[in-house]
C-alpha cells in the first residue's frame, strides 16, 4: 500500500509532494514532513548487484599491471560495490596500492567519503552539479587525458556522452559496471502514485535520478495511462534535484519549475517546499 503521512503540525494548506525516491525514500519522507509538507514515497528503482562481472576482474587485472592513468568513481554505493566484487580475488591491500599509483577523481561528495574511509587520497573532486560536463571540465583543465587510459566507474547505465567526450579527447576508455537500475520488486506504490497524479491529488512531483523518471514513464505505458500520467504531471510543480535529471525531464516534455541552488536532497526539499505554494498557484493561473 503507498505510504502517505503528514507533518504532525501541518501549515493550513500543506504541499501535497509526491516524491520517487528509493534508497533514501525514509530520509526524505522526512525532510518533506519536517518541512510541513503530506509526503507520498512512491519507490521507483532498485539497483541490482552484477553477480556475475568479468569486465570489473578486467578491470583489477589491468590496474594491478598499472595500465591506468586515470580511474574516476562516480559513485559512493558503486566504489563500495566494485571493492565487494574484488576482494573476492585480490586482498584489499594490493588493490588500494594499485589505485594509489593512478590519478584518483571523484564525481562528487559520497565517493569522496568512500574513498576517505579507505584512507585512499584522491586527487580532485568534480565541481557541483557534479555532471559528466563538469567532469570533462574537469579533465579540459587538470588532468591532460590524450593518448591515456581512463577508467570509469559506471552507475546504473553507460553514460554514451561521457564515453564519446572521453574519446574525442583521444583518451582510451574502460567501462567498469557494478550494478544496474531495474524497475522495482513491488510496482503498487508506483502505480498508485501514478493514478494519484491522474487524479488531482498532488502538488509537487519530486525527482533526484533521471532514471525514476524511465520507471515512472514505463510502468504509466503499462497500465495504458502515460498520456493522461503526463498531463496531469505538467500541472504539478516538477522539482528535479540537479541538471541530469531535468535534461530527461525536459526531453520528455516536462520542463522542472525549480531546480535547487545545490544539487542534494536536502537543498531540493527546502527550496521546493519554500517556493512551492507560488509555483504552483502561478502553474495554475496559467491553464
Amino acid at each position: 500500500m503507498i505510504e502517505v503521512r503528514s507533518s504532525s503540525d501541518p501549515a493550513p494548506n500543506p504541499l501535497r509532494v509526491c516524491a520517487f525516491e528509493s534508497r533514501r525514500g525514509d530520509d526524505m519522507r522526512s525532510l518533506i514532513e519536517r518541512q510541513g509538507g503530506v509526503a507520498t514515497i512512491a519507490p521507483s528503482m532498485r539497483e541490482i548487484a552484477l553477480d556475475e562481472n568479468p569486465q570489473a576482474f578486467a578491470f583489477a587485472e589491468d590496474l594491478l599491471q598499472d595500465r591506468f592513468s586515470v580511474v574516476v568513481f562516480l559513485t559512493g554505493v558503486g566504489a563500495r560495490g566494485l571493492l565487494e566484487v574484488l576482494e573476492t580475488r585480490y586482498p584489499r591491500d594490493i588493490l588500494f596500492a594499485a589505485l594509489a599509483k593512478t590519478t584518483l577523481i571523484v564525481r562528487g561528495p559520497k565517493p569522496a567519503a568512500v574513498l576517505r574511509e579507505w584512507h585512499l587520497k584522491f586527487d580532485h573532486q568534480v565541481r557541483e552539479p557534479n555532471t559528466w560536463r563538469e567532469l570533462l571540465e574537469l579533465l579540459d583543465t587538470q588532468v591532460p587525458i590524450a593518448g591515456k587510459r581512463i577508467a570509469i566507474q559506471e552507475y546504473g547505465q553507460p553514460n554514451p556522452e561521457l564515453y564519446a567526450g572521453l574519446r574525442e579527447r583521444q583518451a582510451e576508455v574502460t567501462a567498469v559496471p557494478v550494478y544496474r537500475w531495474d524497475l522495482p520488486e513491488d510496482t503498487g506504490p508506483l502505480q498508485a502514485a501514478i493514478r494519484s497524479t491522474i487524479a488531482g491529488e498532488f502538488d509537487v512531483l519530486m525527482w533526484t535520478s533521471s532514471f525514476q523518471l524511465t520507471s515512472v514513464l514505463t510502468v504509466a505505458e503499462s497500465l495504458g495511462l502515460q498520456a493522461e500520467w503526463r498531463t496531469a504531471a505538467r500541472h504539478c510543480v516538477i522539482a528535479s534535484i540537479g541538471p541530469t535529471a531535468t535534461e530527461h525531464l525536459v526531453a520528455e516534455g516536462l520542463t522542472p519549475d525549480l531546480e535547487p541552488t545545490h544539487p542534494k536532497m536536502g537543498h531540493l526539499v527546502r527550496e521546493a517546499m519554500e517556493q512551492g505554494a507560488a509555483l504552483l498557484t502561478k502553474k495554475r493561473a496559467a491553464r
